[in-house]
């Protein structure tokens, strides 16, 4: 889905259907399945979207991109300002239920790339913690991954919310046993889709 064709928001009825079909795909991922399932079935005033604000201090959804070059070789990593660590592109819902929509629109925004597109489905889910900032105490992310696709060229800008970007063979990172545990389990995922 291109940026200019989704839609501005869609209901989260969609999300409960792709969090089967990665159970199927990932049956030994189950548990964070359910830990999603969960925070999804919680309502607030008989409505889920309390779960995509990210006043929700006890935790809520956000979404990332797992940001791949046209020839499916290398990812798209920021050098993230505030956690100090390389990690893919994402950030908030923000009340948005599309998922897919807000990895996409992340995508752009962090990477000043255009002409990208998300594939439909999920293509990872991570649950981690976030440490106390500020006024913001501690709290998890829900984070659910989708692929997207440069198909316009690969020079990007240095946004503020990032030190540095920088495009990695997904080979290395998934051999490099100092990367972000997720981040390996997202290269793996993909050599076995593109081996």
């Amino acid at each position: 889905m291109r940026m200019s064709e989704r839609p501005s928001s869609r209901t989260s009825a969609g999300l409960p259907v792709e969090l089967t079909r990665y159970r199927k795909r990932w049956p030994g991922e189950g548990a964070v399945v359910d830990e999603f399932q969960a925070l999804l079935d919680e309502r607030v005033d008989d409505t889920p979207a309390h779960a995509f604000m990210r006043e929700r201090l006890g935790g809520h959804f956000t979404a990332s991109s797992w940001l791949v070059d046209a020839g499916g070789a290398r990812v798209l990593l920021t050098h993230h300002r505030k956690l100090g660590r390389w990690l893919q592109l994402g950030g908030h819902a923000d009340g948005d239920t599309d998922l897919a929509a807000v990895a996409l629109r992340e995508a752009e925004e962090e990477s000043g790339l255009s002409g990208l597109v998300v594939e439909a489905g999920l293509f990872d889910l991570d649950r981690h913690w976030i440490p106390e900032r500020g006024d913001v105490p501690g709290h998890w992310h829900y984070d659910a991954r989708y692929v997207v696709r440069a198909t316009a060229g690969e020079a990007f800008v240095v946004g503020y919310e990032s030190l540095d970007l920088a495009w990695r063979d997904i080979a290395a990172i998934q051999a490099d046993l100092a990367a972000d545990e997720s981040l390996r389990r997202m290269a793996r995922k993909w050599l076995a889709r593109h081996p």
